[in-house]
């Protein structure tokens, strides 16, 4: 039975500097008895599909159906679970348990009888009258599960309840939240999943939708056939995840749009991350499996992802089916002294980031070879957000300071070129 469907969600945000795509078109459906995983990097809209699903946000365009009915305001069908636990610290556990019952104005008994069931479930017993202050992490979430299951949804929508648990405790959770899915112990009758961590998704959901940002939209959708309980090493589990890194970051269909808009968007990573990645892969001797290289630095992929894009934006590094290859260019950088990848970083910048070619040749322009921060920064506002602008800015000055191609007064906010003019920058 298909209990939930979007279909065709649009948002935008409004921003002073003009509109921002959050959402593009955004269709799928829910059936009785799945756990679905919404997968991607931090600005995909993860957590907005959820805020949509609740009927806590409304789309510009698009529909969102429950149980076969378009949902016009709130989605009573639906409890969510929030990453930050989200608890009242002057109330007891109890407490915190019954405050969507008391919401729902039900009789005080009948809210004791199902919060203490609930508590119970999640294995809280013992802690009814217990303060938040007085709990580990994750206990507080815990309680977040029984306040959200208390209620009965249909669909319990799960926003990164794990993320903010140390590692044995997030594993301990997740799997006495399957066991209760698989012996029916919970009235829920399929969940979302949100989550950036590819492993996760595998391990828990039976179907996974895969998410890019800027705007969030679909861009592959997964079925996860292998039952529970899931073995983390088996081939059939590792095949899965390494096939979902591949396409997370192979990008085969949007590197021509992504070189039309490049000098608008480079990642946000540092130039040492970018050369400590590249150092490790060279040390590795051949092509190295994303997924692995990922579980070996113990990063996951909102964390790695940004490095490896600006590998190959660079033209140190290509990723073909989920293995991250290093050029020739990305093995003699890895094998040069300090100032010969000085050199070998300006040379590339200035080849593949026009606009770093942009900020040398208006300083080239400028009597005095300087201009304020704020210049470019208006000339990026012109086709980002004020934030991504901002962000934008601080990495294209991490990599030009990097490779003496300009420098920064960060007390003045200027950007300068050295006392040693740059070669002349040729038009293209």
């Amino acid at each position: 039975m298909e209990l939930l469907k979007l279909e065709n969600i649009n948002l935008s945000f409004k921003f002073p500097e003009g509109e921002v795509k959050v959402l593009e078109n955004i269709s799928f459906s829910i059936n009785e008895g799945e756990i679905l995983a919404l997968l991607g990097p931090s600005g995909s809209g993860k957590s907005t599909i959820l805020r949509i699903i609740a009927g806590l946000l409304k789309p510009q365009e698009g529909k969102v159906y429950y149980k076969g009915k378009e949902l016009k305001g709130i989605n009573h069908g639906v409890s969510m679970v929030f990453q930050n636990f989200a608890l009242f610290p002057w109330l007891t556990v109890l407490e915190n348990v019954e405050i969507g019952l008391r919401a729902l104005g039900l009789p005080q008994e009948l809210r004791r009888e199902k919060a203490l069931k609930a508590i119970d479930l999640i294995g809280l017993d013992g802690f009814e009258n217990a303060y938040p202050k007085e709990l580990s992490g994750g206990m507080k979430q815990r309680v977040g599960f029984a306040r959200a299951l208390v209620m009965e949804p249909d669909i319990l929508l799960l926003d990164e309840p794990f993320s903010a648990l140390d590692v044995l405790t997030a594993e301990n959770l997740r799997n006495d939240l399957i066991e209760l899915w698989i012996e029916k112990k919970i009235p829920t009758k399929a969940m979302i999943l949100v989550t950036h961590s590819i492993e996760e998704a595998v391990y828990i959901a039976d179907r996974v939708i895969l998410l890019r940002k800027d705007p969030g939209r679909i861009i592959k959708e997964i079925n996860i056939d292998i039952p529970h309980w899931r073995d983390k090493k088996s081939k059939e589990f590792l095949d899965l995840v390494d096939m979902i890194y591949g396409i997370l970051t192979g990008k085969p269909v949007e590197k021509i749009a992504f070189k039309e808009k490049r000098h608008l968007f480079i990642p946000q990573a540092g130039v040492g991350a970018i050369t400590g990645l590249i150092e490790v892969v060279n040390d590795k001797e051949g092509p190295v499996d994303i997924y692995k290289l990922g579980e070996e630095l113990l990063m996951d992929i909102e964390d790695l992802l940004p490095i490896v894009e600006a590998s190959e934006i660079l033209g140190l590094a290509e990723v073909k089916e989920g293995d991250f290859y290093l050029t020739n260019a990305g093995k003699k950088f890895a094998e040069a002294d300090v100032l010969e990848r000085k050199e070998l970083f300006k040379e590339l910048a200035i080849e593949k980031v026009p606009f770093l070619k942009q900020i040398v040749r208006i300083l080239q322009s400028k009597s005095n070879h300087k201009a304020s921060r704020t210049f470019f920064l208006d000339l990026l506002k012109q086709h980002l957000s004020a934030q991504e602008a901002e962000k934008q800015l601080d990495v294209l000055i991490d990599w030009g300071r990097y490779a003496e191609i300009f420098e920064y007064d960060d007390n003045k906010d200027e950007i300068y070129l050295p006392e040693v003019p740059l070669a002349e920058v040729k038009n293209e």
